[in-house]
């Protein structure tokens, strides 16, 4: 706990020791972290990082633990959320969003002040930053068809400007994700002027889509694999026989297979043995190699 006590000496922000994650996955599944640190501001996320890299620590960002499975074994690091990067401005069409905003909220924001282009956004459960990371979307939709810029940290902890050339955005993928070391800390978006009606009555219809066909009452990380060119990950994996199947409390949704839910005291490992498993027995069956969706944590 030295290296505890020796963060929360920066006085830089909020501080949790010990921290168990299974209450920051929507998985609600892994062991214990050595530490998770709120920084308050820029300032104090730099004197952090810069603490962390001079004593060789393990880092990673963590955003609302929507996409990610830990193992049980304890994280001997610290993680860092960004939930005080929280800026939200509007100029016209544009928006400017910090990281830590939840992207669902954001896109009801924006669909009150009648903008248009975040619909997608609505049922995908984690923040700014994760979704500008992964390239979160929906509905042939996705965030590199709005987001304008992006502020980061670089490598060399100084605050830069991408532009949406610069991060290379394809399906579920960009350059924060395939190039380590920057951080994303807020975005500018690009929508358009929409009749405020029409946006919500979109986003209704999607949401009772999303409860008829996904398990939302289970803890999930949605999607577990990307469609393959032509076809769904659902449909290959019902069509290996596995449906409901289950190891220990992580089990394969009976109403989407492509979601993996816990069924109550399901472990990290569990989890990441299930997926292994489908990927393989897929990859047996078919030559096709699914793409997992989702980050394994050691």
């Amino acid at each position: 706990m030295e290296i505890i006590e020796e963060i929360e000496k920066l006085n830089i922000g909020e501080v949790i020791k010990n921290a168990d994650m299974r209450e920051y996955t929507t998985y609600k599944a892994g062991g214990k972290a050595l530490g998770i640190v709120i920084p308050d501001d820029v300032r104090g996320l730099i004197k952090l990082l810069k603490f962390l890299k001079d004593n060789k620590i393990k880092h990673k960002i963590l955003g609302n633990g929507s996409n990610l499975i830990f193992s049980d074994s304890l994280y001997n690091g610290i993680l860092i959320k960004l939930d005080n990067f929280n800026k939200l401005e509007f100029n016209d069409n544009y928006v400017t969003v910090g990281a830590g905003y939840p992207l669902t909220k954001l896109a009801l924001r924006t669909a009150r002040r009648g903008l248009t282009g975040l619909e997608f956004a609505s049922g995908i459960p984690g923040t700014v930053g994760g979704a500008i990371y992964m390239n979160a979307g929906a509905y042939k939709m996705d965030m590199g068809y709005i987001t304008t810029t992006v502020k980061v940290l670089d490598p060399n902890l100084e605050v830069k400007i991408l532009t949406n050339q610069d991060l290379d955005f394809h399906y579920r993928s960009s350059f924060l994700q395939k190039v380590s070391g920057y951080i994303c800390l807020e975005a500018t978006l690009l929508l358009r002027k929409g009749d405020t009606e029409a946006i919500m009555e979109v986003i209704k219809d999607r949401k009772q889509r999303r409860i008829e066909s996904q398990p939302l009452e289970y803890p999930s990380a949605g999607s577990v694999f990307r469609n393959p060119d032509g076809d769904y990950a659902g449909r290959l994996i019902e069509e290996i026989g596995y449906k409901g199947y289950s190891i220990g409390d992580a089990m394969v949704s009976l109403k989407h297979a492509n979601f993996i839910i816990n069924k109550g005291n399901a472990s990290g490992d569990d989890i990441k043995k299930l997926i292994k498993e489908i990927k393989s027995k897929v990859k047996e069956k078919y030559n096709i190699d699914l793409k997992v969706e989702q980050e394994f944590v050691e």
